[in-house]
């Protein structure tokens, strides 16, 4: 009786001890999932071990000099692709207008890291949870939309040029409501991780280089842009195999000298495209990856601001890609800058203050109006040339 009662203390007492590990692992685990919404921007980056400067370093200041003087040369390009489109009639078609989409994402690209610039280092610590989603949501917006833009202008091209057609017949309500669309997935995109998807709940799941953030979010984008980055390859190797299969029936009514050219030129614009876009994007996607799937093993935070650099770099490259590759683009920012130098010249000469002003008015007007007539005439000689078909540079 007594080897009976004995054995039965021995297993309640174990049965306790089990009691009490599962219970300390219940706790252990809805600590870990309870959303504690008190803790502030130092907790987390203590947590994932990514290190707040207290002071400024020259390697501080060299990388926001850096960026800042990117971002300054980011918003002046894209502003002036911009303005090229809105004061020329030959630009007013959907192909244009998604440029100056792209260029205004590019241009708010631009501001969105000029602000994470200027919040970052030292200041990091001092920024509340707001800030902190906010900065990180203008940069989010900033890239997606730069990035659909790419593709929707893929798309386009992809259209006009199967369908043999300078310019896409999409209607401009068409090309608003994509626009529209455009701006909605982008600003979906950036809200996401603020409102629901990060790792408030879960903090063993958040990021070493955006400690707030979702490791599996930052899969989930990075996976969406590589898919993107595919389509728009498909595409342009698509277009680039029937414009050459096309050229080729071509040259036995053309001389061969111009179907050489058309492909020639259509093969350094796909290249640029996707060669800046691999350059670009390719060390951020593959830093957001590691990281995701890694943690702190990957050691992101060694080099995550360096591939943020080489993404931002990307909204530069790209007005230089689709505007200054056509001449008339090229044409238009001459006249926009002769112009601009004019007017500052008069300024310098002083008073008289009313006469300068009409006489500047005027000037203007002038310019601008000499840019449209020749636009208008470029663009009547493109359209009395109907029987030969010419592939347009994207």
């Amino acid at each position: 009786m007594e080897k009976v009662l004995k054995t039965a203390q021995v297993e309640k007492r174990a049965l306790g001890q089990k009691f009490n590990v599962l219970t300390v692992m219940a706790l252990n685990y809805s600590a870990r999932n309870a959303c504690d919404y008190s803790l502030n921007v130092t907790f987390f980056y203590n947590l994932v071990e990514k290190k707040i400067r207290t002071e400024w370093t020259p390697r501080d200041f060299a990388v926001m000099a850096l960026g800042l003087t990117v971002c300054l040369i980011v918003v002046l390009a894209n502003l002036m692709v911009m303005v090229a489109i809105f004061i020329n009639r030959r630009f007013h078609f959907p192909i244009y207008y998604l440029i100056g989409n792209m260029a205004a994402a590019d241009l708010f690209a631009g501001i969105a890291y000029a602000n994470l610039m200027l919040n970052t280092g030292p200041w990091t610590s001092m920024l509340t949870k707001e800030k902190w989603y906010i900065r990180g949501a203008l940069i989010d917006i900033s890239l997606t939309a730069s990035v659909a833009n790419l593709l929707a202008v893929a798309v386009e091209r992809h259209q006009t040029i199967i369908t043999m057609q300078l310019h896409s017949t999409m209607s401009k309500r068409r090309v608003v409501l994509l626009i529209v669309c455009i701006w909605a997935v982008s600003i979906i995109m950036g809200l996401v991780p603020s409102t629901f998807w990060n790792c408030e709940c879960d903090l063993e799941d958040c990021s070493t280089v955006a400690p707030l953030y979702s490791r599996r979010f930052l899969i989930f984008w990075a996976v969406l842009n590589l898919l993107v980055f595919f389509i728009m390859v498909a595409m342009y190797i698509r277009i680039f195999v029937y414009v050459r299969y096309q050229n080729r029936y071509a040259s036995q009514h053309t001389s061969g000298m111009q179907h050489s050219q058309t492909v020639v030129n259509l093969m350094k614009t796909i290249s640029m495209v996707l060669g800046a876009f691999v350059i670009c994007w390719t060390p951020g996607l593959m830093t957001l990856l590691l990281d995701g799937l890694l943690g702190k093993d990957s050691n992101a935070n060694s080099f995550e601001k360096y591939c943020l650099v080489i993404a931002e770099c990307n909204s530069l490259v790209n007005p230089i890609i689709y505007s200054l590759r056509d001449d008339e683009m090229r044409q238009t920012f001459k006249q926009i800058l002769c112009c601009i130098c004019k007017r500052s010249a008069r300024q310098q000469r002083g008073p008289p203050s009313v006469e300068i002003d009409s006489r500047l008015t005027e000037e203007t007007h002038s310019c601008i109006q000499k840019s449209e007539e020749k636009a208008t005439s470029t663009l009547r000689d493109t359209n009395n040339k109907e029987d030969s078909w010419a592939v347009p540079v994207v």
